[in-house]
């Protein structure tokens, strides 16, 4: 793959990301977790190796994972709402009725 495509590809995702987020704006009555929300899931969605929250707050440009695991406990947003409206955006992109999803934990798919 070219570095051209690799770019334009990545733009990309940058702005479908930044769809799913105005999306998702409705359910965060404050910018700041919103914020915090879409960094989190930019940084799940990343090639951060580890999931944890000292190194998702790395990636997101924090000292520690304060502020993170403030959205996950304490923040007011609508945990339900969010997921439910993740589950409608991957419905409508990704939806076959006759698919299957397979989640593999090791991160490889069957074969690999």
């Amino acid at each position: 793959m070219s570095g051209r495509h690799t770019a334009a590809t990545l733009r990309d995702w940058s702005r479908e990301l930044d769809r799913v987020g105005e999306r998702l704006a409705p359910h965060f009555p404050r910018i700041e977790p919103r914020q915090r929300a879409l960094g989190y899931l930019r940084t799940l969605l990343s090639d951060v190796e580890r999931k944890n929250g000292w190194q998702m707050a790395e990636r997101l440009g924090d000292a520690n994972p304060y502020a993170v695991q403030h959205l996950l406990g304490r923040a007011s947003w609508n945990p339900d709402a969010v997921r439910d409206e993740l589950v409608r955006y991957v419905s409508e992109h990704l939806g076959d009725p006759e698919g299957v999803l397979v989640v593999d934990e090791r991160g490889k798919g069957e074969g690999e």
